[in-house]
């Protein structure tokens, strides 16, 4: 080793702690940190920017649970789409009508004169129907004849008493003997409820074997207004004019139904005629002379004549209250004349309301060329004075049924 002006080169030991020494001062420099810190934050930046919700298109401040979106203001000047007028009725569709379908109102009526005869030979013209009088115009008019009859004989029997079983049943077998082989007869007895002892036939014989079971009642209680209710709602389901015969004492002891709700019912009904036959009149009577029938019992029976009257009106039927076996026949024989020989008139309603109310109908015989009321005489040139037997009203049908 010499210290004179002569260069002395480096070992190789030396070479290799130089190098090292040269390679940590770059990497501590300024800049290369500031490059370092700033590629890292390069990063982070955009994995933030992958995490951080996009702000809404209106923009808005931002809250504890992220930005608020505030719609936008449109422009002042902007004005809002103007729609299209309606219109009520455009060419492209045309015109066209609306057709309501009227219902086709029935009316069975009876003209029969003061002792019960009936009136023939009338014709379309000589019926004048008034509906909450209002004149109607007829559709169709013709007479019931000798055309089949469907008809349900509805018959009491219950354990009260044994001259009223009697009653019924005789009237039963009247009404049968009256039968022709084209009707339709059922036969349904009451006592807690109704029973269906024979649906609809046309063999006599069936009739009678049904009215045979009739022997020994079951029950004493007499559910009058929940059997016809349940009739009438059977019949409802069957085509064309039917008949009930009601054979009781008009007494109701048990049923669900009160007054009110049957007599709804039967002005509801439509195409149904109810006749009604009261029992027991020879009995009240008897019992009644011998002061046996209370004044509570004798009001009671008094009542039940009334609702069967008022059963067979309201429906364009009649009520009888035979006292002797002998007038049964004669009765069912009056009842089947009147069916046989009813003016069968049809008309639709000029009130066209599908509005469920109850529409009032009155019939009247006019004479057709001076429209007075008409008169009729018999073969001696005398007036006779005659009874229309017609339903009262109807139940016009409700929009929603």
């Amino acid at each position: 080793m010499s210290l004179s002006g002569t260069r002395v080169q480096p070992s190789g030991v030396l070479k290799a702690l130089l190098t090292a020494l040269c390679t940590v001062a770059f990497a501590i420099s300024p800049s290369s940190a500031q490059n370092t810190q700033n590629s890292q934050n390069s990063s982070q930046n955009q994995q933030g920017a992958q995490q951080q919700p996009q702000t809404p298109e209106a923009g808005g401040p931002t809250g504890d649970i992220g930005p608020i979106a505030v719609p936008k203001k449109k422009p002042e000047d902007e004005k809002p789409p103007e729609r299209a007028p309606k219109v009520k009725n455009p060419e492209e569709i045309g015109t066209f009508s609306l057709k309501v379908d009227v219902p086709l109102v029935n009316l069975p009526i009876d003209v029969v004169t003061s002792n019960g005869q009936f009136i023939p030979g009338l014709k379309a013209d000589n019926f004048k129907i008034l509906e909450d009088g209002v004149p109607q115009k007829i559709d169709t008019f013709a007479q019931q004849g000798d055309k089949p009859i469907t008809a349900v004989l509805l018959i009491e029997f219950a354990a009260n008493n044994y001259y009223f079983m009697m009653d019924a049943l005789n009237a039963a077998y009247s009404f049968t003997q009256q039968m022709k082989k084209e009707d339709w007869i059922a036969v349904t007895s009451y006592d807690m409820k109704s029973h269906i002892l024979v649906d609809f036939t046309q063999d006599k014989n069936q009739v009678m074997g049904a009215l045979g079971q009739l022997r020994i009642p079951g029950f004493s209680e007499t559910n009058l207004f929940d059997a016809l209710y349940d009739t009438i709602d059977r019949l409802e389901g069957v085509e064309g004019q039917k008949y009930i015969l009601l054979i009781c004492d008009g007494i109701d002891t048990f049923s669900k139904l009160n007054y009110d709700k049957v007599l709804k019912k039967v002005q509801g009904s439509k195409n149904i005629t109810i006749f009604c036959v009261g029992t027991g009149q020879a009995f009240r009577l008897w019992a009644e002379s011998h002061g046996y029938m209370g004044p509570i019992a004798n009001l009671d029976f008094l009542q039940a004549d009334n609702q069967l009257n008022t059963f067979a009106k309201m429906t364009g039927g009649r009520a009888y209250f035979p006292r002797f076996t002998a007038e049964f026949p004669e009765d069912f024989a009056d009842i089947a004349a009147d069916i046989r020989n009813q003016y069968m008139i049809s008309y639709r309603p000029s009130n066209a309301k599908q509005d469920g109310t109850w529409r009032k109908v009155k019939v009247e015989l006019v004479d057709p060329q001076t429209g007075q009321p008409l008169i009729v005489q018999d073969q001696h040139r005398k007036k006779i004075k005659y009874q229309i037997i017609a339903r009262d009203g109807y139940k016009a049908k409700n929009e929603v049924e």
